[in-house]
């Protein structure tokens, strides 16, 4: 079911600030910046060596990902295993008692997405990611 795991995302307050931490210390390399207003974010994915990315988050105004980073603070939000298939491995994790945030698979930054919630994942928030 698991290929392996896609990215580790990040909630930041200023993305520009924090890409740019990135960029000095490690030498990450940005792929596009991008506003995803259904999930409240504006995001993008970094490459840091590797098969794996970080993906920076900044909220939008008035968003439950601002209420989220007021909350929480800044730090991880989520980690994303990529899969074959979300709507399939949503049907076995539900059968299996899993809670899940989402019940079918949504559009996301690299693909289809949903997420599974921490209740069921010992506070880990798990996203679902089928690359396109």
């Amino acid at each position: 079911m698991v290929k392996g795991v896609s990215h580790v995302a990040i909630l930041v307050r200023n993305l520009d600030e924090t890409l740019q931490l990135y960029q000095n210390l490690f030498n990450a390399k940005p792929g596009k910046v991008e506003t995803v207003t259904e999930q409240g974010v504006k995001s993008v994915l970094v490459d840091m060596g590797g098969t794996t990315k970080l993906e920076i988050l900044e909220p939008l105004p008035g968003s439950a990902m601002a209420k989220a980073l007021e909350k929480r603070g800044e730090g991880l939000h989520h980690i994303s295993l990529e899969v074959d298939d979300v709507d399939q491995a949503l049907d076995l994790l539900a059968s299996k008692g899993v809670e899940l945030i989402d019940k079918k698979a949504r559009r996301g930054l690299e693909g289809m997405i949903a997420f599974v919630h921490p209740k069921s994942t010992r506070g880990v928030l798990l996203e679902l990611c089928q690359m396109d």
